[in-house]
């Protein structure tokens, strides 16, 4: 294997994937700007055209990608992909056979311990792409690998271990996990914040009312809400808090403020209004979370 080219080729797709990135995109890419890409005049596919898939380009040892494909909230997500009990993505093989052509470009990865691409389905034709992720454990008996966004031995009963273990549980809930959650939550929201009704994707996150560094932050879609960038860091900062019965408070302080347009417009003139909710009961914000985080809204009033 020629590591030299391997690490140049991951380098150069990383490169041209920040340039994507930061060029007025958002960090969802359309399908056909994760077809392919060329260095030095040469051309390579980032993923497979199928939208599911390991993809290694002609010329490469090792897979170059993998991707997830775009499943409807509710439905079960292609290969089972999951999480495994120590908190690091699993992703299995193409197929039943592990000497399969794709496995084996997988297993290489794992092997020389090469940085790839793992593009996430979040909506139809749009992907997350989130890099570098490596395979940090191989199980051909359950046909899957392990994929971490930092490089971890799962092997070492070194103490410190333990901490590498938590920062990469920590690095795949933000994100590997979180492109899902965002997918989910806007989805039920109808691609518009709950609280002013923005509808510009590239301007909405999906918020958690509890973080998921606590035990009950999962990310589920009833610890969500689609806020717009301003009213979620308000969200965060607690200048803005929405009770269990889904009215919006705004804080004292700032209610008393006066400043221009968007604070008048754009925050004040939320204070005592409804969000907007999923149309499925089940999808709406718990109140029990809501009732949590609401006391510390008040606490820092």
């Amino acid at each position: 294997m020629d590591l030299e080219r391997e690490h140049t080729v991951r380098g150069a797709l990383f490169a041209h994937l920040d340039r994507l990135s930061s060029s007025g995109e958002s960090h969802e890419l359309r399908w056909e700007q994760t077809e392919y890409f060329t260095v030095h005049a040469e051309r390579f596919i980032i993923r497979q055209t199928h939208g599911r898939g390991i993809a290694k380009p002609a010329g490469l040892d090792a897979a170059l990608s993998i991707t997830t494909a775009y499943t409807p909230m509710g439905k079960r997500r292609p290969y089972e992909d999951s999480v495994g009990a120590d908190g690091l993505q699993r992703y299995h093989y193409e197929g039943a056979d592990p000497n399969r052509a794709t496995n084996r470009a997988l297993r290489a990865c794992f092997e020389y311990s090469l940085p790839l691409v793992y593009f996430i389905g979040v909506d139809k034709g749009l992907y997350a792409a989130v890099y570098p992720v490596y395979v940090v454990a191989d199980d051909p008996q359950r046909g899957e690998v392990t994929i971490s966004p930092v490089v971890v031995d799962l092997t070492s009963p070194r103490s410190e271990t333990y901490h590498e273990r938590r920062y990469a549980e920590s690095l795949t809930r933000r994100r590997i996990h979180q492109p899902l959650f965002r997918a989910d939550v806007l989805h039920a929201y109808r691609t518009r914040c709950s609280i002013c009704h923005l509808g510009h994707r590239e301007l909405l996150d999906a918020a958690h009312i509890i973080p998921d560094s606590r035990p009950n932050g999962e990310p589920v879609v009833p610890n969500g809400l689609a806020l717009c960038k301003i009213h979620h860091a308000a969200f965060d900062a607690n200048l803005v808090g929405i009770r269990p019965d889904y009215r919006v408070e705004v804080n004292d302080e700032l209610l008393q403020e006066h400043d221009g347009p968007m604070l008048r417009h754009g925050i004040q003139a939320a204070h005592g209004q409804l969000i907007d909710t999923p149309r499925r009961v089940g999808l709406r914000p718990d109140p029990q979370r809501l009732e949590e985080r609401y006391e510390e809204f008040r606490a820092s009033r």
